[in-house]
């Protein structure tokens, strides 16, 4: 039987309604990057996958955590259900801008996965540490960065952005006041302030 071909393929998953066969494809191990036209071929077709709301939620949320790949990342980050944009936050390989747009998602499990990832950049961690929205776990977790000693983060940046938690009304009073402890001035000021 002659295999159809990738824009053919790629068109009957993407507008299939064969949750079965999406889950199975979804699934499906890829094959080995040694072989370039098969692996090419099959994250290709993933990208269909992922982008058909036939496919199961959890399936597409499989995807979004355990896909390197930014085509079908940015798919799944317009994934209407919050569980699966939350996993694309979440994901390790996602682009950091990528993640900073998740960081401004209506959901706050998604707003969330993207401020604790690693991978977001601090113009939208200060951002993150800004909004009234964030809630008191994200706070602790960004106002403690780079305030360790030996700390790899940017200690201008780090600061910029324990400040702004130290000012943000949801900040837990415990934070507030070990903020106003913090080795830099501006961030123990601020905290200093928040609690007079």
């Amino acid at each position: 039987m002659e295999q159809e071909t990738l824009t053919v393929t790629y068109e009957r998953l993407r507008h299939s309604d064969d949750s079965q066969e999406l889950s199975r494809r979804a699934r499906m191990p890829l094959p080995g990057r040694d072989d370039g036209a098969a692996f090419s071929r099959a994250t290709a077709l993933l990208e269909a996958v992922a982008g058909n709301l036939h496919t199961p939620v959890e399936d597409r949320a499989f995807l979004a955590e355990a896909m390197p790949f930014p085509n079908i990342l940015v798919k799944l980050s317009g994934d209407p259900e919050p569980q699966v944009r939350a996993a694309v936050a979440a994901n390790r390989n996602v682009k950091d801008w990528l993640a900073g747009r998740l960081t401004k998602d209506d959901d706050a499990s998604v707003r969330r996965a993207a401020l604790l990832n690693p991978q977001t950049s601090w113009k939208m961690r200060l951002e993150g540490a800004q909004d009234p929205r964030t809630d008191p776990e994200v706070l602790e977790y960004l106002g403690t960065l780079g305030a360790e000693e030996g700390s790899e983060d940017n200690a201008i940046l780090s600061a910029m952005v324990r400040r702004a938690v130290a000012l943000n009304p949801n900040a837990p009073d415990t934070l507030v006041r070990a903020l106003a402890h913090d080795g830099n001035d501006d961030v123990s000021h601020a905290a200093q302030k928040r609690l007079s």
